[in-house]
């Protein structure tokens, strides 16, 4: 009843404005008027001032098709219940529901459109729900807690990776303790006899590929330096860090597939990498002779050429690290050298491919978070087209028969799309349509952290044009004063197509994430298809 009072009220309000009242601010209890800009003037007038409507879209036939293919689309669906002999997760990291829709937009911009009536590919899959984020102590999660969530099927504590949540932060007796560890699908697919690999355009230690092999109590102890460095032990000989785990440990040193940057956490201080920096590890270990080691038929590759070069036919594992740290933005990337995300894809499912007991892998677009951070949708929409590159190229190269592919996101960030912008406006621009109270229009992208808020010295907003028009790469406008722009706690979309599809469907909870997955492919230990009689 309250919220239905709330509703008249706003109601009765915009009557009031379009009727040419002036609109007086309540808030506070001040008598000036809150809008200059609302004076002698009708709010519909407003709003629909130089809007525009594609003529195609003019007729009311145009929308009642388009209702009729979804319609008959949704109606012809049948239910997959093939086995899922191939897995793939892919992520995007960061990635929030408003970020997706801007990708989307800027999507068909690009392409010449207005841009709202453009579609990602994996949002036609045909089956669509959300993921609730948080962890076990944390509101608001990061990207080690949720890691273990949709990897191991455990919620963890913030910036813990693979372990229980009596597992606290720093904790390195409680992490190296094997009763505290949870396994992960990665592992799960192993022991079913199937290949398995990961893909990020961050670092092989990142926090997000980690939750498939590492345990630990803290997520930035890449390398045995970062256990000094986060703990002050001098000694960190009973902590093994995540990189001599990827390398040395099980689920780990059986994958197949190794895509992504960090070379110096593979390498000691005395000893550059291809990239020409110096490695990070303090203990003289080269992890990566170890691993050459350990797979004779593997190969090490450090840029495209070489990567695009292998002949899949004659490895059986493939370690790529294309930078010393994370990988580069693709808009800043050095084409020559570095890979895309689809062609890092298109390699890895080429190599997978030839087990006939199939695979599992995890493909992150790591970098969307990188952008939402830097307040700079440009490049967390940039990010998020690139990884819609690869989930296409991975449909196109699977059959929905016997391949199950989930789109996801481990959190969200606090971007909003405000305004009352016109059809086709520049998404990565300005709401020249609507002003704020000051008379200055405004970004249609915004945040609610970050480091700019463009205020000149009395706290007064700037004009944005100078700043923003055709420009886009810009950092956005925040609202709060922070070194940098934070995570959101809302949900996050979850994407699937092909075998048991329909089970990724309504609100879940993110840690559920992987029993499906692992359901649909009849591995684990959990309820999976080989035990359910009705499928």
């Amino acid at each position: 009843m309250q919220l239905k009072m709330q509703a008249l009220a706003i109601f009765i309000l915009l009557i009031a404005l379009a009727a040419g009242r002036q609109f007086r601010d309540i808030h506070a209890g001040t008598k000036r008027v809150s809008s200059k800009i609302l004076r002698n003037s009708d709010l519909g007038g407003l709003l629909t001032a130089g809007k525009v409507t594609p003529p195609h879209e003019r007729n009311r036939e145009y929308w009642l098709n388009v209702a009729r293919e979804q319609l008959l689309e949704r109606t012809q669906t049948r239910l997959n219940t093939h086995k899922a002999k191939n897995v793939i997760f892919f992520l995007g990291d960061g990635m929030s529901l408003t970020t997706l829709t801007s990708a989307r937009i800027l999507k068909g911009q690009l392409q010449g459109k207005p841009g709202e009536e453009e579609q990602l590919s994996f949002e036609k899959f045909p089956y669509v729900g959300l993921s609730k984020t948080y962890c076990a102590n944390a509101q608001v999660p990061d990207s080690a807690c949720t890691s273990t969530a949709y990897m191991c099927g455990v919620k963890a504590n913030i910036v813990t990776l693979g372990v229980s949540a009596r597992v606290n932060y720093n904790n390195c007796s409680e992490s190296m303790n094997p009763k505290n560890h949870v396994s992960s699908i990665a592992d799960w697919a192993q022991k079913a006899g199937k290949s398995t690999g990961f893909i990020t355009t961050t670092t092989l230690t990142h926090a997000s590929p980690s939750g498939s092999y590492a345990h630990v109590a803290n997520r930035f102890w890449e390398c045995d330096s970062d256990i000094t460095t986060w703990t002050g032990l001098a000694d960190t000989s009973q902590c093994m860090d995540i990189a001599q785990q990827l390398v040395t440990q099980a689920p780990g040193k059986h994958f197949n597939i190794l895509m992504g940057g960090g070379m110096g956490k593979f390498l000691p201080k005395t000893l550059k990498d291809s990239h020409g920096k110096m490695g990070e590890r303090s203990d003289n270990k080269n992890l990566l002779s170890k691993w050459q080691g350990l797979h004779p038929k593997g190969v090490v590759v450090t840029d495209r050429q070489n990567l695009l070069k292998v002949d899949v036919k004659k490895v059986q594992h493939i370690m790529g690290l294309f930078q010393s740290g994370v990988m580069d933005f693709h808009s800043n990337a050095d084409h020559k050298k570095q890979p895309s995300l689809e062609e890092m894809t298109e390699v890895a499912l080429k190599l997978l491919s030839k087990n006939p007991k199939g695979y599992f892998i995890f493909i992150e677009a790591g970098l969307i978070d990188y952008g939402n951070h830097a307040t700079n949708p440009g490049q967390s929409t940039s990010e998020t087209l690139e990884l819609d590159k690869a989930v296409q190229k991975a449909r196109a190269m699977t059959n929905t028969n016997d391949t199950l592919i989930v789109v996801s996101a481990d959190h969200a960030h606090p971007l909003s799309i405000a305004g009352f912008s016109n059809r086709g406006n520049d998404i990565l621009g300005i709401d020249y349509s609507f002003p704020d109270a000051n008379g200055q229009f405004f970004a249609t992208l915004n945040y609610a952290l970050g480091p700019q808020q463009y205020l000149d010295d009395r706290g007064k907003r700037l004009n944005l044009s100078e700043f923003l028009d055709n420009n886009r790469w810009a950092v956005h406008p925040s609202y709060i004063k922070s070194e940098m722009g934070v995570h959101g706690g809302d949900d996050v979309g979850v994407f699937a197509s092909g075998p048991h599809e329909h089970l990724f469907r309504g609100v879940m909870e993110q840690h559920t994430l992987p029993h499906l997955m692992a359901y649909a492919a009849g591995i684990g230990n959990g309820h999976t298809t080989c035990e359910d009689k009705r499928t």
